[in-house]
Formats: C-alpha cells, structure tokens, sequence
C-alpha cells in the first residue's frame, strides 16, 4: 500500500512541475509580444502594436490560468494592461503614447512574474 501512495505523490509531484512549465512558457512568450507591442507602439505604430499586445494577451491568459501565488497576481496585473494596450491602440494614433505606456506596464509585470 505504502508503494501506491509514494507512485500517487510522484505522478502529482511531476504533473504540478508539468504545469510550472507550462506557465512559464506561456510568461515568457507574453513577455516576447508585450516587448514587441512596446517597440512598434514608440514607433508609432498602432496596429502591429495591437496585433502584438493580443498575441501576448492570449499568453498572458494561458499562463493566468496555470500560475499561483504572486505570480499569478503580477500576471492578472499584465493582463489588464495589455486589454488597456489592444484598447487604446485600436483608437489610433492619437492613442499609441497610452497604448505603449500600458503595454510597458504589462513587461514590467511579466518580468515580475517571471522572477
């Protein structure tokens, strides 16, 4: 009996580290996007910042749903930042300076998340 507890805490041990993974590949992947929307948002450039900030976005969600603790907290922060980024972004040009403030505070919470 006392085998088929230890086997049982292993595959749980090993599925939770699965999913650590998992998390952070997602992080790291919003990461990437929310670094590019920044770049193309101080360029000035409203749609590939958009189309940047919802790629890291779907990242961002997948990570969320996976993260814990403060991780997790400094990803649900990035998620609001970056739904503000794909908002202000798709209002144009005279929104990309907001757009791209929201899309730096996103990395800034990605990379808190990541440490």
């Amino acid at each position: 009996m006392n085998r088929i507890a230890l086997l049982i805490a292993g595959l749980l041990m090993l599925i939770g580290s699965a999913s650590v993974a998992v998390a952070e590949e997602h992080a790291a992947a919003a990461l990437e996007h929310a670094n590019q929307a920044v770049l193309h948002g101080e360029a000035g450039h409203a749609a590939m910042l958009v189309e940047h900030a919802t790629e890291a976005l779907k990242h961002a969600h997948a990570a969320e749903d996976i993260a814990k603790g403060e991780a997790k907290t400094h990803i649900e922060a990035a998620v609001k930042a970056l739904e503000a980024a794909i908002e202000h972004g798709k209002m144009g040009a005279g929104h990309v300076p907001i757009a791209t403030k929201a899309a730096e505070e996103a990395v800034d919470h990605l990379k808190a998340g990541n440490k």
